[in-house]
């Protein structure tokens, strides 16, 4: 795991791979290896050797990291074979209530009123919280201020405060307070509604055609891993996340479990880093 002990991607290993353990009669063992956005702990994980043995729970840092790091010690579509993905969740775009805006048009009108005007706060230059958000700016032609904290919880702080005026946050850290009414959501960044949050809209129901962001986890080997092994740990995977246990605790989270073959994930990990390549260019985001 390229993270820390308690941040969601180690959460979501720790869910994940108590299943896998059951399923293939074998224990498994966390490995946490965070710094430099992931690329540590991917970079030992694509080195390691190809013998099914040392895998990777990585997320869609991968697939932006090669756009904000100029010289990565890996390529993630070269130096590490897909087996599946695991899980996936949706961010929510929330304004302070000081923001006149009950929707996304009106906060495009106040945007395209008085352009930079409204600040929006991310987890950090290069975070998904911010490309997410840069992405928004790009469909939507506005300007908003960019301010970049330590971590989601100091920029939800002072969200809630009313230092900043919007944010594209993750479902877990922002839901409690939009359900107390200390923030207001006006769009869900996935392709349909939560079920954590029936009544907000999707972000391209609210008026941003294909519009999508979500925050995904998968599971991946070093490139030269056999193909037998990764077939094993694909069938084992998906049936792990099949289970009523794996999905109510997911679930319970904010998090949709979600297998599928490791052509198709190798695909999507394709296509995610060509369009975030060209966010991050676009935007003229870089990291020292």
């Amino acid at each position: 795991v390229p993270f820390a002990p308690g941040g969601g991607t180690d959460i979501i290993a720790r869910i994940f791979t108590a299943g896998m353990s059951e399923a293939l009669h074998e224990s498994m063992i966390i490995d946490n290896r965070g710094g430099a956005g992931s690329t540590l702990g991917s970079g030992l994980a694509a080195q390691a050797p190809a013998d099914g043995y040392t895998l990777l729970l990585g997320n869609i840092s991968l697939a932006f990291n090669v756009a904000l790091y100029r010289n990565l010690p890996f390529d993630a579509v070269k130096d590490l074979a897909a087996i599946s993905l695991v899980a996936v969740q949706p961010n929510i775009l929330v304004v302070n209530p000081g923001v006149p805006a009950k929707s996304l048009r009106e906060l495009v009108e106040i945007a395209r009123a008085q352009p930079g005007r409204i600040a929006y706060a991310s987890a950090g230059t290069g975070s998904g919280t911010h490309l997410a958000a840069e992405l928004l700016k790009m469909e939507l032609k506005i300007d908003l201020l960019h301010v970049p904290y330590k971590g989601t919880g100091p920029a939800v702080t002072d969200l809630l405060g009313g230092q900043v005026q919007m944010m594209l946050s993750t479902f877990a850290s922002a839901l409690p307070f939009v359900k107390s009414g200390r923030l207001r959501a006006l769009g869900v960044t996935g392709t349909k509604r939560s079920p954590a949050a029936p009544d907000v809209p999707t972000l391209i129901e609210a008026g941003v055609p294909g519009y999508e962001y979500s925050t995904w986890y998968g599971l991946l080997a070093p490139a030269r891993t056999p193909r037998r092994e990764i077939t094993l740990l694909n069938e084992a995977a998906r049936r792990v996340l099949a289970t009523a246990q794996i999905k109510q605790r997911y679930e319970a989270v904010g998090i949709d479990p979600l297998g599928n073959t490791p052509a198709e994930f190798s695909a999507y990990l394709k296509s995610e880093t060509a369009k975030w390549v060209s966010v991050v260019r676009a935007a003229g985001i870089t990291l020292q």
